[in-house]
């Protein structure tokens, strides 16, 4: 009789909850001070034990009379769950959630569902709020008894509601379900799971993940108040006898586990309340306590005796006839404690919201120090409908690139206001990671664990409005701060032309590089408004630093006559522009490859083709003797001081790309693939109008074998392999010093069969010490007296 009664007390604490397949709301308790009321709460200014004890009488069910359990025991009607119900209750306990912490989530979540259909109900009927005006949802623990009270003063459940929503689990579907999921166990994480068990509205379940017995007490305006409850495997609803003690609304307990008694210490509430309900358009309160400094009389009297009479009373000298000493003591308050102060201003209209609470918005969600460098708050309206405040941190992390393509971990989800996750990564694309921000969506989609979103196609419509509402808001950083944002993402702008073909137009209107018209770095719309009237391509050339690619021998002819070079000197900057097709009806064309197109007049064309004639000789020798390294030779256009340079072949590696290549290629790579990577052919041009040019060409046309000519042409290669960015490859690097060290000696006039002397005394052998000890002796000996201290 004694455990019926306590699970009675428990009972009565929680009736009346959600509604709709998705979960169970919550309602309220109502504010009354009558014994074994409920809903009592604080009114007005009291002394503290007074308050504490009407909360108490409030939360706590311990108002329930033998009689009151006794009668509740012969109304209840019972239900017992079938096998299969048993099963699936198993299943949701043990599988279907990973985090057991999200049952506070999911309970805050059907009180808030709970107040907002009653608010709604009010637009139409205001009699609705009579018997409670108060909107709000608590929570109280009980430590020592290890109950967790949930209140809300929502709309409540009539009877037949508790047994249809809260009792959704036991409907005839469930064998069903159970019969297509025993082939296959796998599939109790499949997405058909999710989608099937959604129908019963298990987010009330959670419940079970913490406690042995849930308890549910729920009055709506429509019917009396009823006692629901449940241990998992069977449940019971009965009319309240106490009558209506809630007014309206909900009020749930649970019975936690040993293994899970850290849920009822206020810390970890206010953690997980801040977690995930910090947003609720409703306040969440909790009973607390906090300590206060007050003032007290110094002696103060001892209250008088139960026995003591008035006359005794008078005899008593006046307090106020004789001055008091007061002295400073700490005192414990109890008081209801809001934990969701905080505004979700993107619920609100951009006009509405000033810069500095944008900025307190943005350092209380991301905890930076620094207001952000850019924003976009907007709200995307059609196949789906969603709320969105993003933000660009003024300085990305230092390992953010360690961490590339990982984990998206800063754009919050939220339904309803309900944070869903900050796990999921199908809302911002790798090279986007940086934005934060918190996306809110009020028919978005969800499993029944509200822990991982449905494969939808909404899910794909709000990720492309996402990403196209960051870019904008990219695009609109001013100019001044648009120079900071570059110095720290600019590699993530690059790597997105790389990786979103999609929104490359979008991301090419990004990208700035150095270039040659300017010392600044230039936008390619710029490059294009200054573009020849001719010019039909944009020019690059990569390399690892501006210097480097000023002085490229395929940037001398075009800079000359008056052609813009862009300087790409970043290592993704040449992936980039490679995955760019073109800009404005533009083509790209990296002047470092053999395919190369220059506008030129039909004189110049007739000159260059008298220039190949006139060096057919030369260029068909040279792809003779150096057939081993070049495809072939040929004369240039593009050359201007430079005697040679190696271009690569269309689909092959330029100097800058050959020597990154090298250097992210695997550390244990066998020296076959580091030959692969060095042995790429190239082709060779030469400048016809270089004095060295011309003088091997009358050389190769007097004796073809002359040995002379043969080691300028070698000579000239590797110059040219340098000048282009290209290592030498294996071998090359010894002869090539040779090759320069005998022209210097030639140089200087001196004998190209010159040796260095030998000294032979230096390689005579010297005597050994006859004792290492003497020898040390000796040396001793030989250092000045003066010079001992210091050795």
């Amino acid at each position: 009789m004694k455990n019926f009664l306590f699970l009675l007390v428990g009972v009565l604490l929680l009736a009346g909850w959600t509604h709709g397949q998705e979960g169970v709301g919550v309602g309220s308790v109502d504010e009354v001070t009558v014994d074994a009321d409920l809903g009592a709460s604080r009114e007005g200014s009291r002394t503290d034990a007074e308050a504490v004890a009407r909360e108490e009488e409030a939360i706590s069910p311990d108002g329930l009379s033998v009689a009151q359990m006794r009668e509740l025991k012969e109304r209840a009607q019972n239900y017992t769950f079938q096998t299969e119900v048993n099963r699936m209750m198993k299943l949701i306990i043990n599988s279907l959630y990973r985090n057991k912490e999200i049952f506070l989530r999911e309970l805050i979540s059907n009180g808030s569902d709970a107040l907002d259909k009653i608010r709604l109900l009010s637009l139409t009927d205001r009699e609705v709020l009579d018997a409670n005006a108060d909107l709000s949802i608590r929570i109280k623990a009980e430590p020592e008894k290890r109950l967790l009270h949930i209140i809300d003063s929502g709309v409540g459940m009539t009877r037949h509601e508790l047994v249809n929503n809260l009792g959704t689990i036991a409907k005839s579907g469930t064998a069903d379900f159970l019969s297509k999921m025993q082939d296959d166990t796998e599939k109790s994480n499949s997405q058909e799971m999710n989608d099937m068990i959604g129908q019963f509205g298990v987010g009330f379940y959670s419940a079970f993940l913490v406690a042995d017995k849930v308890t549910v007490v729920s009055k709506h305006n429509d019917d009396k108040q009823h006692v629901w409850e449940s241990d998992a495997n069977s449940f019971s609803v009965a009319e309240d006898p106490r009558g209506d003690t809630l007014k309206r609304g909900t009020h749930i307990t649970l019975q936690l586990k040993e293994e899970a008694a850290d849920y009822l210490q206020p810390d970890t509430i206010r953690s997980l309340v801040k977690k995930y309900s910090q947003f609720i358009n409703f306040p969440i309160y909790m009973w607390a306590s906090r300590t206060e400094t007050v003032e007290e009389p110094a002696d103060e009297e001892s209250e008088a005796d139960d026995d003591k009479t008035d006359e005794d009373d008078a005899h008593v000298e006046d307090a106020d006839e004789k001055p008091q000493t007061t002295k400073k003591t700490e005192k414990t308050v109890w008081d209801w404690e809001l934990m969701n102060d905080n505004k979700p201003i993107w619920t609100r209209k951009p006009s509405e919201v000033g810069d500095e609470e944008y900025t307190q918005f943005y350092k209380s969600l991301t905890k930076d120090t620094s207001p952000p460098l850019a924003r976009a708050h907007f709200v995307a309206e059609g196949e789906v409908t969603f709320r969105a405040l993003l933000f660009v941190p003024r300085v990305q992390p230092a390992d953010s690139f360690n961490r590339y393509g990982t984990k998206t971990d800063h754009i919050k989800l939220y339904v309803r206001r309900v944070f869903i996750t900050d796990e999921f990564n199908e809302l911002m694309p790798n090279y986007l990671a940086f934005i934060q921000g918190i996306v809110d969506s009020d028919d978005l989609p969800l499993n029944v664990s509200r822990e991982t979103l449905q494969q939808h196609k909404l899910v794909k419509i709000i990720k492309k409005k996402l990403v196209r509402k960051a870019l904008d808001m990219l695009k609109k950083i001013p100019d001044e701060e648009y120079v900071h944002f570059w110095k720290e993402y600019s590699t993530n702008v690059k790597l997105g032309v790389i990786e979103d073909p999609s929104n490359r137009s979008r991301l090419a209107k990004l990208l700035r590089f150095h270039s040659s018209r300017s010392a600044e770095m230039t936008f390619l719309a710029d490059y294009v408004a200054r573009m020849k009237p001719n010019q039909h391509h944009i020019y690059y050339i990569a390399g690892s630093s501006r210097a480097e690619v000023e002085k490229s021998p395929f940037a001398e002819r075009l800079v000359r006559r008056g052609y813009e070079v862009l300087y790409l000197t970043e290592a993704v900057d040449e992936y980039c522009l490679s995955s760019l097709p073109e800009y404005d009806g533009h083509k790209f064309q990296n002047i470092a490859k053999e395919i190369f197109d220059l506008e030129e007049s039909e004189q110049q064309k007739e000159r260059l083709e008298a220039q190949k004639k006139q060096f057919e000789p030369l260029t068909t020798w040279l792809g003779q003797k150096l057939g081993e390294w070049i495809t072939r030779c040929t004369v240039s256009r593009r050359l201007s001081r430079s005697p040679a340079a190696l271009a690569a072949t269309a689909f092959g590696w330029t100097g800058n790309m050959e020597r990154l290549a090298l250097s992210n290629a695997h550390q244990k790579a066998d020296d076959a693939q580091r030959r692969h990577h060095l042995t790429q052919k190239k082709m060779l041009e030469i400048n016809p109008r270089h004095p060295v040019v011309a003088e091997l060409l009358r050389r190769v046309q007097e004796d073809p074998d002359d040995k002379e000519a043969i080691a300028v042409a070698h000579t000239l290669y590797r110059t040219a392999a340098l000048r282009s960015g290209y290592m030498l490859q294996e071998g090359q690097a010894v002869d090539f010093a040779d090759a320069i060290e005998g022209m210097l000696q030639r140089s200087l006039g001196i004998a190209p069969d010159a040796l260095p002397d030998d000294d032979d005394e230096l390689d005579e052998p010297q005597p050994e010490p006859a004792d290492d000890v003497d020898a040390d002796a000796d040396a001793e000996a030989e250092v000045p007296a003066e010079d001992h201290d210091e050795l």
